[in-house]
């Protein structure tokens, strides 16, 4: 089997999609897929499939969702796997579980790429980082789930899985960075910058880019507009982190050049107290 929820849920047996067309089933499907191997419980399957009303009927209708997955699973798996069904979307004490390997969820390769990324990140290895991160993000199809009405439990997951995916587009451009890859990150930076308009770690990674690329004022436009930005809409100034990279655009701090910054940071964290 071969799961995917970075991007449109997707779920294939044999080459033949397991997916259901209705929107209860999918939910079940694709929050089973965020736990292989572990059991899912009833009532957190329930929360995310009705919230706080529930019917009467809740758990016969749960039961009914689960047989369906079932025989759809026992179709693609073909007459050869009699009761097989039953194994792979199994039923346990309090709950039910997809016995899959992890590895056959998109979301758990991400996950264990990220991990690898992160280490040979703070090992210094950022050739190997940026390698790692981008497979990493290569594995992504468009938003989380784009095609399935998340509920409570999902919902948190589609956040977090979110919040992730900018973390590591954050981290590759760290390490292309620190790998003297400034010019060719300036487009990338400009669109990310404008999606995410109060975002810190992006503006110090743009205004590195554009410094090391002799754009020295265009990068302390940057600064002035996020800074702009950030009292008008929140009331607050920039981070002390920013200051100081802004403090040091303007002193044309030695440390800015490639070759002499630290190895073992991120670029917003270059003048980190």
């Amino acid at each position: 089997m071969e799961i995917q929820v970075l991007g449109p849920l997707s779920a294939d047996v044999n080459g033949i999609s397991i997916v259901p067309t209705a929107g209860k089933p999918r939910q079940i499907l694709a929050l089973l897929a965020f736990y292989p191997g572990r059991v899912m419980p009833v009532p957190t399957l329930m929360e995310e499939i009705w919230g706080t009303e529930m019917p009467q009927s809740a758990m016969t209708t749960m039961q009914t969702y689960i047989l369906q997955l079932r025989r759809r699973l026992g179709t693609a798996m073909g007459p050869d796997a009699p009761g097989r069904a039953k194994e792979v979307l199994a039923t346990r004490h309090g709950g039910y579980l997809l016995q899959v390997p992890p590895e056959s969820v998109d979301v758990h390769r991400y996950e264990q790429l990220v991990t690898a990324g992160q280490a040979a990140f703070e090992e210094a290895r950022d050739d190997r980082a940026a390698d790692l991160f981008r497979d990493a993000l290569a594995l992504w199809q468009g938003p989380a789930l784009v095609d399935v009405r998340v509920g409570p439990v999902l919902e948190i997951e589609v956040m977090r899985l979110e919040e992730s995916r900018l973390g590591t587009v954050e981290r590759r451009i760290d390490a292309d960075l620190r790998l003297g890859r400034h010019a060719e990150l300036i487009a990338e930076l400009t669109d990310l910058i404008a999606r995410h308009p109060q975002h810190e770690g992006l503006h110090s990674q743009a205004m590195v880019a554009l410094y090391r690329s002799g754009r020295q004022a265009t990068a302390l436009d940057v600064y002035r507009r996020l800074r702009g930005r950030l009292i008008e809409e929140l009331g607050v100034e920039p981070s002390p982190q920013l200051q100081r990279l802004h403090q040091a655009m303007l002193t044309v701090d030695p440390a800015l050049d490639v070759i002499c910054g630290p190895r073992r940071t991120s670029t917003f964290n270059l003048y980190a107290a």
